[in-house]
């Protein structure tokens, strides 16, 4: 019997009677919807086929999930997240509404940097009243040197303490914005971060000031970050922050 010289699809042969040509016919259709559907897998919107170690047979692979890009794994093609391209994801946001305390757990250490930004009311202006601590340690295993128009940070700050305070001399403070980089939080040794604070205020004329601060801090913890509380010593807090991932 004849066939086809790329996909082997069986034809009559010239001497064939033709009482066979129905069966002949049969057969080649045959041939043709199982090539056909060999080389068109799909079953879902998003699908590409691609050729797999089976000739004349290509492979389904499903659509990624939002944000996945085309890679290569293995020596065929795959959907993965897009690694070392510099962009940010949102690791976690807290929106809280008159609470004390602000809390990101479980922070995975699979980024290069973690950014932290967004804004709160406290209740109460606090000069000063509000820190972070990383870890729940509450051990002196912090440092800070600040710098703005409220001044350089009472020499306090400049030895080990339990937290770190998130701005020093700035009374009165009806709100303020954040935006904080956590340079190397996975390391197993002392961790770099720095802040960007900018408050609004009433001076004793009622009229709006605004204020900031920039801050350099330390943590010598030996564990990598996965945990960051924000609270107030006087008061609570009102407002949205967002924490990021970088790679």
């Amino acid at each position: 019997m004849a066939t086809t010289t790329n996909y082997g699809w069986t034809t009559p042969d010239d001497t064939a009677l033709v009482k066979d040509g129905a069966s002949a016919i049969r057969s080649l259709g045959t041939s043709v919807d199982t090539t056909t559907k060999n080389l068109n897998p799909s079953t879902t919107l998003g699908d590409i086929e691609y050729r797999s170690s089976t000739a004349n047979t290509n492979t389904r692979l499903g659509i990624g999930s939002t944000g996945n890009v085309l890679t290569v794994a293995g020596g065929v093609p795959t959907w993965a997240a897009p690694a070392g391209s510099g962009g940010f994801s949102l690791i976690a946001t807290a929106t809280p509404s008159a609470a004390s305390t602000i809390e990101f757990a479980s922070i995975p250490n699979t980024y290069k940097k973690l950014y932290l930004v967004g804004s709160l009311v406290p209740s109460a202006d606090g000069n000063g009243q509000n820190y972070f601590e990383f870890n729940a340690d509450t051990a002196a295993m912090y440092r800070a040197n600040q710098y703005g128009t409220a001044g350089i940070a009472s020499a306090d700050l400049d030895v080990p303490s339990a937290a770190m305070q998130l701005h020093n001399n700035m009374d009165n403070v009806k709100g303020f914005s954040i935006t904080q980089e956590y340079h190397n939080y996975t390391q197993t040794n002392v961790k770099i971060m720095t802040s960007y604070l900018v408050g609004w205020q009433y001076d004793a004329s009622t009229k709006i000031n605004t204020t900031y601060q920039h801050t350099d801090y330390m943590y010598a913890g030996t564990s990598a970050i996965s945990n960051i509380k924000f609270y107030a010593v006087t008061g609570t807090y009102t407002g949205t922050l967002s924490l990021y991932g970088q790679n």
